[in-house]
């Protein structure tokens, strides 16, 4: 039991960031939960898996031409027989999911085996805008447990400090819906309103929603500001992100230095932050090379057993016209991860005090 308590608390994190994580809604934390059952694949699934994967694909991914590529070596792989007496699920999934990467780089698609049944793709709604909706979305239960998990967890703020009397630290681990978090950084940003300049930690920062990324980039502008474009295949639309005009905490405005630590544990909407105050000039970047994956995602069934999580939306900054999808987001100044706190400080001490900043190449 104990063990269990250990566990739920990063598995309702995934869940609770919803449709822009890399899992759907109810997984993990349903094929955790449910009784284990073992799963024999036999030959009708595993072509079941690869036609509806295909399909989905086709209907979905967010680049088509490179869907119909993917399609062409799924067709080949399994006519020559790749497939052929796996029936082990997660080794179908890791092997599909490895087929999906030779074609496209796209660090966000994969394929994933549940135990128990997957849910259709209707079970799976659009992120909620409000506390209000995700309340009526969720069982007492699960409001319930959230509850009190809510008073006792960071929310992914993992720590707020002063470094010295004019610096300031902000580690982030993830970027859970505004509604849930909109109080955390409220409560952060008037403790650090006091510093001359900020390091925000993002070097294991998993990810979350591009809401959540737009509420924390407010407190660094001093206007409203356009940061990226979600663009859905699906609809053909693009929707605009922007900073939010009224904040709950102090404004840390837009003129103090900000730092950000990246590396390749900054994931997803980590590096959505990360990419977009560099690309707005609004914070030096120190550390290494970000993880690479930019394309929101959701999960579609693909049968019984199997799922696949597929990039829909394309993210697209207004200022680079691109994003950091297979790339990542390169760092201003490059830092050993054991270097890149020290060099920060370094950095802002300097910039504080108007002397020369850090060489690229340090």
């Amino acid at each position: 039991m104990k063990k269990k308590w250990i566990v739920i608390p990063s598995l309702l994190v995934l869940t609770v960031i919803g449709a822009y994580a890399t899992m759907p809604v109810w997984w993990p934390f349903w094929d955790e939960y449910r009784p284990r059952q073992k799963v024999v694949v036999d030959s009708a699934m595993r072509v079941e898996a690869v036609d509806t994967l295909v399909a989905k694909l086709n209907d979905h991914y967010v680049f088509p031409d490179k869907a119909k590529q993917i399609e062409a070596v799924l067709r080949q792989r399994h006519h020559e027989g790749k497939y052929d007496g796996m029936t082990d699920g997660e080794q179908l999934a890791k092997q599909l999911t490895d087929d999906l990467h030779g074609v496209a780089h796209d660090l966000h698609m994969k394929v994933r085996f549940s135990r128990g049944l997957v849910p259709p793709d209707d079970a799976v709604g659009p992120p909620p805008a409000s506390q209000a909706e995700w309340e009526q979305r969720t069982n007492f239960g699960m409001r319930l447990f959230f509850g009190v998990y809510r008073r006792l967890s960071n929310l992914g703020v993992e720590k707020v400090d002063h470094l010295s009397p004019n610096i300031g630290y902000l580690q982030v681990s993830g970027f859970p819906p505004p509604f849930f978090v909109a109080e955390k950084y409220a409560a952060a940003m008037d403790k650090l309103a006091d510093t001359d300049g900020l390091i925000v930690d993002l070097r294991e920062n998993r990810g979350g929603g591009p809401q959540t990324v737009a509420l924390l980039v407010s407190y660094f502008v001093d206007q409203r500001t356009r940061l990226n474009d979600i663009w859905d295949r699906d609809t053909g639309i693009s929707i605009q992100q922007w900073t939010e005009d009224k904040l709950d905490g102090k404004r840390y405005g837009g003129k103090k230095p900000v730092v950000i630590l990246a590396g390749p544990g900054t994931r997803s909407a980590g590096e959505d932050f990360t990419y977009t105050m560099q690309a707005l000039k609004r914070a030096t970047v120190i550390g290494e090379r970000t993880w690479g994956g930019a394309h929101p995602t959701r999960p579609y069934r693909l049968g019984d057993h199997f799922f696949a999580v597929i990039p829909s939306r394309r993210t697209i900054s207004p200022i680079t016209h691109t994003n950091w999808e297979g790339v990542g987001v390169m760092p201003d100044v490059a830092a050993a991860p054991d270097k890149a706190l020290e060099a920060a400080k370094e950095l802002l001490q300097r910039q504080i005090h108007g002397a020369a900043p850090l060489s690229a190449a340090k």
